[in-house]
């Protein structure tokens, strides 16, 4: 269970790693959309990662960028976010990297509780080192 306790402005949670703080004003925390798309880029970031170790796919480091759209006309829900993952450091083909991040894609739990209400896109993009 999650205990929310409320701030002057928002909301504040103690967890293992440290204190989240939440609020619609960045001044004060944390805006939910900003931790909604964190959390759908880092799951599918954290088993991507593990797939690929898991088939001794070489790679120096893996960063993603995550753009927003929002819909203005309708509170201002998230309706799509575009993934892109910048691996670098990979010998593997960008054909094997697709691959492994679409079984990622499939395996992340918070990408697959939001897929049928958010468009997610993912793309990747070799680097070299």
């Amino acid at each position: 269970m999650f205990t929310y306790k409320m701030k002057e402005i928002g909301y504040t949670i103690d967890l293992p790693y440290g204190q989240l703080d939440v609020s619609g004003d960045e001044s004060a925390g944390f805006r939910p959309y900003q931790l909604l798309v964190s959390s759908i880029a880092v799951c599918s970031g954290g088993v991507f990662r593990k797939i690929l170790d898991k088939k001794r796919i070489q790679y120096d480091s893996i960063d993603i960028e995550a753009d927003v759209v929002r819909n203005e006309a309708n509170v201002n829900e998230v309706t799509e976010v575009h993934l892109r993952f910048f691996v670098k450091g990979s010998e593997a083909t960008t054909e094997q990297l697709e691959k492994a991040l679409a079984l990622a894609s499939k395996n992340c739990p918070i990408v697959q509780s939001v897929n049928t209400s958010i468009e997610i896109t993912e793309t990747i993009i070799k680097k070299d080192v």
